[in-house]
């Protein structure tokens, strides 16, 4: 009985730091550097709108405005950052682009 449950214990214990390594997070990019250097990259973006717009804002866009989506699931549009306005682009990975 002892060997059962010592065995029990030691499973749930590598089952609960297996859980606690795994991320389900994309790591925000920085406003000045594409978080991969092909960026803005095409593909099927499941962004809405709303969600392109809050990413930028999340890092420093302000007066985010005009986005679209184009032909290749890439979110394009104006924003401000430091003063300058500036064009921006996010990708289907969420990666932050300025053109």
């Amino acid at each position: 009985m002892k060997r059962v449950i010592l065995t029990s214990l030691f499973c749930a214990m590598t089952a609960v730091g297996a859980l606690a390594q795994t991320s389900t997070t994309a790591p925000t990019p920085s406003p000045n550097a594409p978080a991969d250097k092909n960026a803005p990259l095409p593909g099927a973006n499941s962004f809405t709108e709303a969600q392109a717009k809050s990413r930028l804002e999340a890092n420093g866009y302000t007066a985010v405005s005009a986005l679209q989506k184009d032909d290749n699931g890439v979110w394009r549009g104006k924003a401000t950052l430091s003063g300058q306005q500036v064009s921006v682009a996010v990708d289907y990975r969420g990666n932050i682009v300025r053109n």
